[in-house]
């Protein structure tokens, strides 16, 4: 039995219309989402019961319901960033902005470059995708993070994707 906190605001999109959402995490992980407040206990047995957690922890997240559901694929994995990690909560506001972009561009480049699914929401940066995806996208987002100028960033995923295209021939 594992508990997720999620936002308030994302309840409606977790539980869904007429609970449809709520119920399809439940069938598809064969688990119990108990909702008390913004508390979800997820209670079940083996991986499925733990993909679900992360379903749950990605709906609260920010992501759509039908994209957080994919992490009951075996090949798809959930991380988290805590803002905190690079900056104080007054610069939690320009990190994210760092991270999003001029009218979104750096999460949208971050995300075809890599593969993986971003979602800046609160203190927090989410992905999901498949491994690799992630720990790239993951790496990207650090190197804003910390500092590092967007074309730098964007030099870096192009050699990244050389690199693993070259490993796959």
């Amino acid at each position: 039995m594992d508990y997720v906190s999620i936002p308030e605001e994302r309840l409606g999109v977790l539980i869904g219309p007429g609970g449809g959402t709520k119920r399809r995490i439940e069938n598809r992980g064969n688990v119990k989402l108990d909702i008390e407040g913004n508390s979800v206990c997820v209670s079940g047995e083996g991986v499925n019961a733990w993909r679900a957690r992360d379903v749950v922890q990605a709906i609260g997240r920010g992501f759509n319901p039908d994209y957080a559901i994919l992490l009951f694929n075996e090949d798809y994995v959930f991380e988290l960033v805590n803002l905190g990690d690079f900056g104080t909560e007054k610069a939690w506001s320009r990190l994210r902005g760092r991270v999003i972009g001029e009218g979104g561009r750096s999460k949208r480049f971050i995300e075809k470059a890599s593969g993986a699914a971003l979602s800046v929401y609160g203190k927090t940066i989410a992905f999901v995708g498949a491994y690799d995806d992630v720990h790239l996208a993951r790496e990207a987002v650090a190197m804003l993070l910390s500092g590092a100028k967007h074309g730098s960033v964007r030099r870096f995923m192009e050699r990244e994707n050389k690199r693993r295209f070259e490993e796959k021939e």
